[in-house]
């Protein structure tokens, strides 16, 4: 299973990281171990002390495929979740000050929550759909995929020209404006829409 993360899909997010909106995809991976598994907390690492949530779209591929036309990647997904991308922003400061990869902020264990279960792409207007996350009961994101500067099937199509998608793997699609830091004692919940997808703490 790979966990593909897309950077910047959302203009608002990119102008409040004082970061340009990219022509294209921009990727990058986490590792099997970054992802969370439902009701299960979150433990802030030892090694940051900025760590932010990033709310997001998850979609689980379901078919190989490999260089998929835009036309046909509606096929190679059926369900649609939602996730946090978290982010030890401290490293990737430094990452970004002298010129390295980012993983280290990006990839560490537990850093990909997953929501509980998934909802049936045929139950929702994909071009369309409104998320948002909960940090201690306050609203702190609110997005909708029509704001995506890529589509699903944009990213689906993009990602597969580099590597061949395989069931299970799981494509973060990008996070709206609103991103944050969380503390020891947070709680964040995730809808779609007034479905809640996830709950879980921070400890």
């Amino acid at each position: 299973m790979k966990i593909i993360c897309i950077g910047r899909n959302y203009a608002d997010h990119a102008k409040e990281m004082n970061a340009a909106a990219p022509s294209e995809p921009m990727f990058f991976m986490k590792s099997d171990v970054s992802l969370l598994r439902p009701g299960t907390p979150f433990f802030y690492p030892n090694f940051s002390n900025d760590i932010h949530y990033e709310c997001e779209i998850v979609v689980k591929i379901d078919r190989v495929g490999k260089n998929i036309a835009e036309k046909f990647a509606h096929k190679y997904y059926s369900e649609i979740g939602l996730g946090v991308d978290f982010t030890a922003r401290d490293l990737q400061q430094k990452c970004k000050e002298n010129g390295h990869p980012w993983e280290i902020a990006k990839s560490f264990e537990g850093s990909a929550a997953i929501s509980n279960e998934f909802i049936k792409k045929e139950k929702l207007e994909l071009s369309s759909i409104n998320f948002s996350m909960k940090q201690n009961s306050i609203e702190v994101q609110n997005g909708n995929t029509s704001d995506m500067l890529f589509s699903i099937e944009a990213i689906i199509s993009y990602v597969s020209r580099f590597m061949t998608l395989k069931k299970g793997d799981l494509i973060y699609t990008g996070t709206p404006k609103g991103v944050g830091p969380v503390q020891i004692g947070d709680e964040l919940q995730g809808f779609i829409g007034d479905t809640k997808m996830f709950e879980f703490k921070i400890k």
